[in-house]
């Protein structure tokens, strides 16, 4: 990892403006902020650390824990609130073993909520990566998982 991070780091100017896309690039190459590319970074711009987290935290777009290699997103817009979306949460959560924003052990699943997926004539419905999932039931959340190893 430290050799990626040098990599990153010497793509850019060691400069205050340079903070953000070195956030950016740092995690589209490791996929999230790890703790060590906090401090490399706050060493190289010259700023501390708790302005680098504060700027990193500020930003939704920022992640530091990893993600899984699948994001579950469940919609909680006002279609799917009106049909179920608590629900649906919480059968999703049960048959993952996590909570909202957390991935699973094994880093299989991601587990997110969002304000709206635009699907909403297709209420309650869950997007994992790029496949929506429609017109939903606790029933099809557990078939939707069922092949899901415990963990």
């Amino acid at each position: 990892m430290e050799e990626r991070i040098d990599m990153i780091l010497s793509s850019h100017k060691p400069k205050v403006a340079e903070l953000i896309p070195l956030l950016q690039h740092v995690q589209r190459e490791l996929g999230y902020l790890p703790e060590e590319a906090m401090q490399r970074i706050a060493k190289y711009t010259r700023l501390p650390e708790s302005r680098v987290y504060g700027v990193a935290s500020f930003y939704a777009q920022f992640r530091f824990t990893p993600m899984g290699k699948n994001t579950v997103m469940v919609c909680r817009g006002t279609a799917c609130h009106v049909r179920g979306a608590e629900r649906i949460l919480e059968e999703t959560e049960r048959q993952l073993r996590i909570e909202e924003g957390e991935t699973t052990e094994d880093m299989e699943y991601t587990l997110e909520t969002v304000a709206c997926i635009g699907c909403c004539a297709l209420a309650p419905c869950i997007m994992i990566n790029d496949k929506v999932e429609a017109k939903l039931t606790t029933k099809k959340v557990a078939d939707i998982f069922a092949g899901r190893k415990s963990g």
